[in-house]
């Protein structure tokens, strides 16, 4: 794992926590209610004149950490570079969640055209993490 990318995830997640966290309600932080908040924080920009989501980069860096953040902190995981998906998070059953991919999915397409960080958050926390997407009698 390259630490120097390691710290610029966190420095990204620090940004998100202290920018984003006075506009949102009490409590903002590693936690879904935050993560729904970011969500409707990404239509509202996507709704503002001249949003061009292929220049994003700055904001799908701070809002992918954050979010990858929320979903190591729901579900017990961890960063983990991949060398097929570049960096996201390791869940307890093994599998990868890619939240930089999510963010840039949700910013291009919106909750309108079925990107949503909010369900990818529910789903990896509630359902893979857990392992309750396994087929009935897998261990």
């Amino acid at each position: 794992m390259d630490e120097q990318e390691l710290q610029w995830i966190q420095a990204n997640v620090e940004l998100a926590i202290e920018q984003l966290g006075p506009l949102a309600d009490a409590g903002f932080g590693l936690n879904r209610e935050s993560v729904e908040w970011v969500e409707g924080f990404i239509e509202r920009q996507r709704a503002r004149p001249g949003f061009d989501p292929e220049r994003v980069d700055g904001l799908v860096g701070v809002l992918g950490s954050f979010l990858g953040a929320c979903v190591a902190a729901g579900a017990g995981g961890r960063w983990h570079c991949s060398d097929e998906g570049g960096w996201g998070v390791l869940l307890p059953d093994g599998s990868t969640a890619f939240p930089f991919t999510k963010v840039r999915k949700q910013l291009r397409d919106g909750v309108e055209g079925g990107e949503s960080i909010a369900s990818f958050y529910r789903v990896a926390v509630d359902f893979i993490a857990t392992g309750g997407l396994r087929e009935p009698g897998q261990g």
